[in-house]
């Protein structure tokens, strides 16, 4: 009886790891000899930039660390929890990019995170999101790759760990867990506006890819879609109704933020963020944009939030000024402030100027942790970074770990209502040490 049992188990144990096979190994598929880029038309290489912009394509396949590299090239670097990963040449280059790609093994590829030959991807080329896109947008963006100059480089090879490098089984799983291909459907419960605005965010802008914690298998945790993460030392705030700012998101904020790298109620793009409306979203039709705008804003749910705007305004104003009554106040930290920052970030009428930030509005001073404020510190922002023609100098040299603290603590208690961060000493010396050298713009 126990034999019959345990041959039970075994056929069944073979059956399901067959099946998981037949589920997880793909061919490969032939290759081609590299399309003549006079065969793409005008109109598709066209959009297919328009794509490439929207996808960020070149800010995570060209290599930054180092010697930075050719556009397109491959080779960035992607810090993870199971190792480094560095991503793929994607210029048409017969040997070490897709010059030996058809259509078909690029679509594979987008939708299925399966290359060419065969060979299972890791979910840090965002699939999961690709999937989504149509058939024409992939068509246009295959056309527009096909025809840039083909770049002879050969990306570093990859430290994951064994068992997670055996792709085939370790991806695998992880597709069957996590991963539901399939292109996008119109919500028949909203406007075209909001549809498009969809599409695009969670398809080729995959947003969520960066605003939306991912569990220990590195899957984004959609039951917490949208409610933020750190993302290279730097906190991806949450985009919607949880987004803490005691000012809305409004459809408009967010269309100037992503359009032009800054909100007047907001402030400027920083950090990894900047080069989404400065490199790329300023390159797609502005409808687009405002489609994407629309979505979130209600996302954000601003439209039943806005109505307490005036009054947060109202109170951060007043909070802008209540302690900066010139040298002579008592508070240590209020002086260390004016010395450092009061200059460029006081406000003094009924609304923030647009060059003056507001701290009191600002992301950083609302979130759960100070990473945000510490990073724009240290790194600052350079002119072509936020507002244009408008810098922030790093104080990387300038302030030390207690004056950061200092400055943090006193801005956390006079221009928010929330509970003081803790550890904050300690804090900005882990967020020093993330960067392997002084900005080049810092003070002295």
């Amino acid at each position: 009886m126990l034999k019959r049992i345990a041959a039970i188990v075994v056929g069944l144990g073979a059956v399901g790891g067959l099946g998981f096979l037949a589920y997880a190994w793909y061919p490969a598929i032939a290759p081609v000899a590299r399309p003549d880029p006079s065969s793409f038309s005008p109109a598709a290489v066209n959009r297919g930039a328009i794509v490439a912009s929207g996808g960020y394509c070149a800010e995570c396949h060209t290599r930054t660390d180092g010697t930075p590299g050719p556009e397109l090239a491959g080779d960035f670097k992607m810090a993870t929890p199971f190792g480094d990963i560095f991503s793929s040449n994607i210029t048409p280059d017969p040997e070490t990019g897709i010059g030996t790609w058809s259509l078909e093994a690029f679509r594979r590829a987008m939708w299925k995170g399966v290359d060419r030959n065969g060979t299972q991807l890791y979910p840090a080329f965002p699939f999961d999101h690709f999937t989504k896109m149509t058939d024409q947008d992939v068509t246009d963006l295959y056309a527009y790759l096909m025809t840039r100059p083909a770049i002879h480089l050969k990306p570093r090879d990859n430290t994951v760990p064994f068992p997670i490098n055996i792709r085939l089984t370790g991806q695998g799983v992880w597709k069957l867990l996590f991963f539901t291909p399939g292109r996008y459907k119109n919500d028949p419960k909203h406007d075209a506006q909001w549809n498009r605005g969809a599409y695009l965010a969670q398809g080729d802008e995959h947003c969520g890819a960066c605003h939306t914690p991912r569990n220990l298998m590195g899957a984004e945790k959609l039951s917490q879609e949208y409610d933020g993460a750190v993302i290279d030392g730097w906190i991806a705030p949450p985009l919607n109704e949880h987004n803490p700012t005691p000012v809305a998101w409004t459809e408009n904020e967010l269309f100037q933020y992503l359009r032009y790298g800054v909100a007047p109620l907001h402030g400027s793009a920083a950090g990894p963020m900047s080069p989404v409306p400065h490199r790329f979203l300023s390159k797609i039709p502005e409808s687009d944009v405002r489609a994407i705008a629309h979505y979130y804003a209600e996302v954000d749910k601003s439209e039943h939030r806005s109505g307490q705007d005036d009054a947060a305004i109202s109170r951060a104003m007043e909070m802008s000024g209540r302690d900066l009554t010139g040298p002579q106040t008592l508070d240590a930290d209020a002086r260390l402030y004016q010395g450092a920052c009061g200059a460029c970030h006081y406000n003094s009428g009924p609304q923030p100027v647009l060059g003056r930030p507001e701290l009191a509005l600002n992301n950083a001073l609302w979130l759960d942790e100070p990473n945000n404020l510490y990073q724009v510190m240290l790194h600052g922002i350079t002119a072509g970074e936020g507002q244009d023609n408008i810098s922030m100098p790093s104080f990387y040299s300038g302030l030390s770990d207690h004056d950061m603290a200092r400055i943090a603590a006193y801005l956390r208690r006079t221009r928010t209502t929330l509970p003081p961060w803790t550890d904050l000493e300690k804090k900005a010396a882990k967020a020093r040490a993330t960067l392997s050298a002084p900005p080049v713009n810092a003070s002295h």
